[in-house]
């Protein structure tokens, strides 16, 4: 098998990260902030050690703003329900994953006003219209870092400057971005950084983050029980414990803080250019067959590690079943829960192919998806 579906998650793993998960069940199992005996403390110090791992890693130096969650996407609806009130402007992209689109249409029917920037291929984001949609009450600004259907980066930096020009906030969707390339939440002007911890973080799924600005207060989405103020109904007001209501998963963020060493210790610089060397001779080679259509940037410095590609009209979905059934080459096809991004592709219907390698994605493996392509378009004539 050869994977590369590392934009939906990543694997294989780095082995400190299996390593990291067994020694936290085997011998780190307690509840941290359930007690004050040496099981709980000792689950509280790994913990608080990933937190100051991904201060390390997004240029921040408050751990106690990290706050861990399930997935991205719970990170982007804390953010979102936990900021927005009734009345509320809110700007995002036409690029955007599900996991914003969704949340926006339940927050407009409770009052929140939103605009779309709107975008065609090969000018994904309008800065000009941005900048024009502003309003009094525009209270923050959305967008993903790069596209999960073709890796299109967005100008983040200058995106966030606009958003800090007019006052508003800026949340930023990393969640094909974090590892890969390196954010740093200050020379961004970013005020809320979702994260995923189970893609470019090399951590394993159900882990994820945001990073909350220290000027930001927003309100949790579930209340419960914090191992803090105990002796009290109501719900801290302090991060991380906040938005951290009910037993943390322990054993995962021991994965992800290990995953994050490693991308620490190889350096995000190193991954990201031997990614992007991998998706250069994917989109060369692709390139050169007859057919194949190829979606996004050629410039794969301003990509993510993405290569996104149809043959002729065919359906994504076959095309991404008959690579698995007959060559072993693993690609997600379809529609990547982002119709936004399909509608302004024109590949609503089709959807798209994508491959997605990653720092332990040989080139061998690359060469070997690319004569399966082949083959694949000559036996679909």
């Amino acid at each position: 098998m050869i994977y590369l579906d590392n934009a939906a998650t990543t694997w294989p793993k780095p082995l400190q990260v299996a390593a990291a998960i067994e020694e936290a069940l085997v011998h780190k199992g307690g509840n941290a902030g359930r007690g004050g005996h040496g099981a709980a403390m000792q689950m509280a110090r790994l913990i608080h050690q990933t937190r100051e791992d991904l201060c390390n890693l997004f240029g921040t130096n408050n751990p106690t703003r990290v706050v861990f969650t399930q997935n991205a996407t719970h990170a982007l609806n804390q953010a979102l329900f936990g900021l927005l009130q009734p009345g509320d402007h809110v700007i995002t992209s036409s690029l955007e994953h599900n996991a914003v689109a969704r949340p926006f249409l339940v927050l407009r029917q409770q009052g929140v006003e939103v605009s779309e920037i709107p975008g065609v291929p090969g000018d994904e984001f309008d800065c000009e219209a941005y900048n024009k949609a502003f309003r009094p009450n525009t209270k923050l600004v959305v967008s993903l870092h790069a596209s999960n259907v073709t890796g299109t980066l967005l100008p983040v930096e200058k995106i966030g400057q606009i958003a800090q020009e007019h006052g508003a906030y800026y949340l930023l969707d990393a969640a094909q971005t974090a590892g890969v390339f390196p954010i740093d939440v200050g020379r961004l002007s970013v005020d809320l950084l979702a994260f995923p911890g189970h893609k470019g973080l090399l951590g394993p799924q159900g882990t994820g983050g945001l990073i909350v600005k220290p000027e930001i207060w927003l309100k949790p989405l579930i209340y419960g029980g914090t191992g803090s103020l105990s002796e009290e109904d109501r719900q801290p007001e302090f991060l991380p414990d906040a938005l951290e209501s009910g037993t943390l998963n322990g054993a995962g963020i021991a994965g992800l803080g290990a995953g994050v060493r490693y991308i620490l210790s190889e350096g995000v610089d190193k991954i990201r250019v031997r990614e992007q060397a991998l998706c250069r001779k994917l989109w060369e080679g692709l390139r050169e067959i007859p057919g194949v259509k190829l979606y996004g940037s050629e410039m794969v410095e301003r990509r993510s590690p993405i290569v996104a590609f149809n043959i002729g009209d065919r359906d994504s979905i076959e095309v991404g079943f008959i690579l698995e059934q007959k060559a072993g080459v693993i690609a997600r096809a379809g529609l990547h829960c982002a119709p936004h991004a399909h509608r302004m592709l024109g590949t609503l219907e089709q959807g798209v192919v994508r491959f997605s390698p990653s720092h332990f994605t040989s080139e061998e493996e690359i060469e070997t998806a690319l004569q399966a392509v082949r083959r694949v378009v000559e036996e679909m004539g």
